[in-house]
């Protein structure tokens, strides 16, 4: 497999590395054949750098260009393709989160759509028997 020649204490040796397999080395050295079980140390655990950075100062909303709404509206849409098959609110209802606003149909299942968030109902965008896509807009809150 390897030769190595090895110089201990003045003596030359000739060493033929035959077979290593697992922790067991066939070797001959100056033709005399042994066989040798080798111990490994358990290495020290090397340590990754790590990269420290300073932290980043967060900029004012001025800085920033963000101007904070009092009160932001929400969107609510719908998550599948479907029928509008009841509306349960209206225009200027208040609704809390977690209630129902409407009935939709989805792949033959009745789908309750629920505030995000309670609110002030701004807008219906869908009537009654309305097909709608995916991620269109069904009600606004305030």
């Amino acid at each position: 497999m390897k030769k190595y020649k090895f110089t201990i204490k003045g003596h030359d040796y000739e060493v033929d590395i035959l077979h290593f397999e697992n922790d067991v080395v066939e070797l001959e050295v100056n033709g005399t054949h042994y066989s040798v079980e080798v111990r490994r140390e358990a290495k020290e655990k090397t340590k990754t750098p790590r990269l420290v950075r300073q932290a980043v100062p967060k900029p004012s909303p001025e800085e920033a260009g963000i101007s904070k709404a009092a009160n932001p509206s929400v969107s609510i849409k719908t998550p599948l393709p479907g029928t509008i098959l009841k509306i349960l609110v209206k225009v200027g209802d208040e609704v809390k989160k977690g209630d129902t606003l409407l009935i939709m149909e989805a792949m033959k299942m009745e789908n309750n759509i629920t505030a995000e968030k309670a609110g002030k109902v701004a807008q219906i965008k869908v009537k009654e028997g309305d097909s709608v896509l995916q991620n269109d807009v069904l009600v606004v809150l305030d």
